[in-house]
């Protein structure tokens, strides 16, 4: 006996409706069988199947310095060189 289906209705944006489906052709899954995954995790794990978690401060601080970098187009570092050494002096963390 098949299951008795009902149409879901959602409203996304058409460019990430497009790269999603893009990607996910690319996958060998439609948005349907992605969006019918997504909700048989839910199901089964009785939990939302992604991590979300509210960024702590130092996250939510380098958020900010992107930000206001982007704003005023301006780098962190004034060559790669300086990058790389900070990465260097930083990757010990």
């Amino acid at each position: 006996m098949a299951a008795q289906t009902s149409m879901l209705h959602i409203r996304v944006d058409d460019e990430i409706k497009e790269q999603a489906t893009q990607a996910l052709t690319a996958m060998g899954m439609s948005v349907s069988d992605a969006v019918r995954l997504f909700l048989r995790r839910v199901v089964i794990d009785q939990a939302f199947p992604l991590e979300l978690k509210v960024p702590n401060a130092e996250t939510r601080a380098a958020m900010e310095e992107s930000r206001t970098m982007m704003a005023a187009r301006r780098a962190r570092f004034a060559t790669a060189d300086e990058l790389f050494a900070d990465l260097e002096k930083n990757s010990s963390k």
